[in-house]
C-alpha cells in the first residue's frame, strides 16, 4: 500500500535523505580507498555518525525549542560551541582508545617509524561534520517551526472569518421581520389574497436565511431574488409618495456570491430614503459584465435623516465593508457619496465574484429561490 503523500512521510523522506547523505560522506573510504583500513577506523566513523545524530536531534528537539525559540540566544549559542566540543574531544578519546594513529600510520606510512609522542594535527574533518550535523538541525527545524506556524495563522485567520461573517449575518435586523408581519397581519383585513403573497415571501426570505445561506456562497439569482423579495414587502408600508425602481439585467452569468451582501445597502435607502409627507425616490440598479457585478443604490437625502458610516444600521454599512474585505480581498470597490449634487445619497459597488461551474446565462426569476 503506498503512502499517501501527506506532510509526515515527507518529513520522514527528507529525514532519511538527509541522514543518507551524511551517511555516505561519513563512511566514505578516504583517498578514494587506495589504503585498507582497519576494522577500528570503521568503528570510529559509526561512532562519529551516532554521535552526529545523537547532536542532530539534540539541537531539534532540546536545545532549539527551550533555548532559541524562548529567546535564550546567548545560551543556545554557547550549548551548540559545547555540543561541537563534546564530539570533537569525544572522537579524540575513541582515537585513542582504539589506539587509530598508531593504526593509521602504519596503513599510509609502513615504511617509518611511528613516533607516539608527535603532535596532533586538528581533526578539521570531525569538526566539520559537527557543524554540517547541527547546521541542517537548526535549518530543518526553523523551517518547520515557520510552516507550523504558518499554519496555524492561518487556521487563526480562517476560524476569525468564520466567526466574524457568522456574527455579521446574526446582526441582520430582526426588526424587519416583526415589522413585516405587523403590515401583513393589517393586510389581512384589506385583501387576504395579497396578504397571502406577502406571507409567502416572508417564509421564503426566512427560509433562505435559515437554510439556503449556509454554503457560505448562493447563486447570484438567489441573492437577486430575496432583494426581490425584500422590496415587495417593504413597500407594503410605504405611501404612493415614494417611487422605488429595480432595475436587473434580462440574463446574466450566475456566479456565486456571499449571501445577503447587498441586503445592508437596500436597508440603508429603505431606512433614511422614506418620507412620510414628502416625495422620495430609491433606486437599485444591477448590472453584470462577465464577473464582474456592479450595484448602484441611491436614494432621496434628507437632512434630518442624514446617514453616516458610523451609525448603527442592521447589519451596518460599516460591517458590509468589513465583511467585503473578508470576502473579497482586493476584488471589490465601494464607494459611497453622502450628497451628491441631486441631493442624494449614493452607493456604487463593483464586485469580481467567482463564476460557477455551469456559468450558463439564464433569466432571473424568483423560482431560483426555491431551487
Amino acid at each position: 500500500m503506498l503512502l499517501r503523500p501527506n506532510r509526515k512521510n515527507i518529513t520522514l523522506l527528507i529525514h532519511l535523505l538527509a541522514w543518507g547523505l551524511l551517511a555516505a560522506l561519513v563512511l566514505m573510504p578516504p583517498f578514494g580507498g587506495r589504503f585498507t583500513m582497519p576494522d577500528e577506523y570503521w568503528i570510529k566513523q559509526w561512532i562519529l555518525l551516532g554521535l552526529l545524530a545523537g547532536a542532530f536531534y539534540l539541537n531539534a528537539k532540546i536545545l532549539l525549542p527551550r533555548l532559541l525559540f524562548q529567546n535564550h540566544t546567548i545560551w543556545y549559542v554557547v550549548s551548540i560551541v559545547g555540543t561541537a566540543a563534546f564530539i570533537y574531544w569525544a572522537i579524540q578519546g575513541v582515537d585513542s582508545w582504539l589506539n587509530l594513529p598508531e593504526l593509521w600510520h602504519k596503513a599510509t606510512r609502513p615504511d617509518r617509524p611511528f613516533n607516539p609522542n608527535r603532535g596532533r594535527h586538528f581533526d578539521m574533518f570531525t569538526f566539520l561534520y559537527s557543524l554540517l550535523s547541527l547546521g541542517v538541525s537548526t535549518s530543518l527545524t526553523v523551517v518547520q517551526k515557520w510552516q507550523k506556524d504558518t499554519q496555524i495563522r492561518e487556521q487563526l485567520e480562517r476560524e476569525k472569518v468564520v466567526s466574524e461573517l457568522s456574527f455579521l449575518k446574526a446582526q441582520i435586523n430582526p426588526h424587519f421581520f416583526f415589522n413585516t408581519l405587523n403590515n401583513i397581519y393589517a393586510l389581512t383585513m384589506l385583501d387576504v389574497q395579497s396578504a397571502q403573497e406577502a406571507l409567502h415571501r416572508l417564509s421564503r426570505m426566512m427560509r433562505y436565511v435559515l437554510y439556503e445561506t449556509k454554503e457560505g456562497t448562493v447563486r447570484l439569482s438567489q441573492e437577486i431574488a430575496f432583494l426581490e423579495d425584500y422590496i415587495q414587502l417593504m413597500q407594503l408600508r410605504l405611501t404612493n409618495k415614494v417611487k422605488v425602481s429595480f432595475e436587473k439585467p434580462a440574463t446574466h452569468h450566475d456566479v456565486a456570491i456571499a449571501p445577503m451582501l447587498l441586503l445592508p445597502f437596500l436597508e440603508n435607502a429603505f431606512k433614511h430614503g422614506v418620507s412620510a409627507t414628502r416625495p422620495s425616490e430609491i433606486f437599485i440598479g444591477l448590472a453584470q459584465e462577465g464577473q464582474t457585478l456592479r450595484v448602484e443604490v441611491r436614494n432621496t437625502l434628507f437632512t434630518e435623516k442624514r446617514v453616516t458610516l458610523d451609525e448603527s444600521n442592521g447589519i451596518g454599512l460599516v460591517n458590509t465593508r468589513r465583511r467585503l474585505d473578508l470576502l473579497y480581498p482586493n476584488h471589490y470597490s465601494l464607494k459611497i457619496t453622502e450628497h451628491t449634487p441631486k441631493d442624494e445619497y449614493l452607493v456604487e459597488l463593483t464586485l469580481h465574484t467567482t463564476a460557477t461551474a455551469k456559468q450558463q446565462s439564464t433569466t432571473l426569476s424568483p423560482a431560483h429561490y426555491d431551487a
